[in-house]
């Protein structure tokens, strides 16, 4: 994880989204969590951008350390800028599989947390 952030990421930071899309892409799980990791590169940039795209397209993956992956990158997110994961919980956390919102509200407080899990189970 900490290559991915640090080398693959560093490498592809200022560069187009192309070779992050196709990681995203691939049928090789491991190539699909290498893509979001990477992201925490641009996260550490406040650059949440390529975070966030990657994040919608894998919202219906169906491997559970991709839903840890993507909900961990989130959760990094939301340390930088609440408001931004909030933002993306508002749209998308009646379709993020559970582990994902798991991960991405670890940090918030009790009340805010137990709204968000009730958005997952209304819907």
């Amino acid at each position: 994880d900490t290559s991915a952030r640090d080398i693959v990421g560093a490498h592809l930071y200022g560069k187009g989204d192309s070779v992050l899309t196709r990681l995203a892409r691939s049928k090789n799980w491991n190539e699909r969590r290498i893509a979001v990791i990477a992201t925490q590169y641009f996260i550490r940039q406040n650059d949440f951008a390529r975070t966030l795209k990657l994040a919608r397209m894998l919202l219906r993956d169906e491997h559970d350390l991709l839903h840890k992956a993507v909900g961990w990158m989130l959760r990094e997110i939301g340390d930088r800028d609440l408001e931004v994961l909030r933002s993306f919980l508002s749209s998308h956390a009646h379709e993020m599989p559970r582990t994902m919102l798991r991960y991405a509200i670890e940090k918030l407080g009790a009340v805010e947390r137990k709204h968000w899990m009730a958005v997952k189970t209304a819907r």
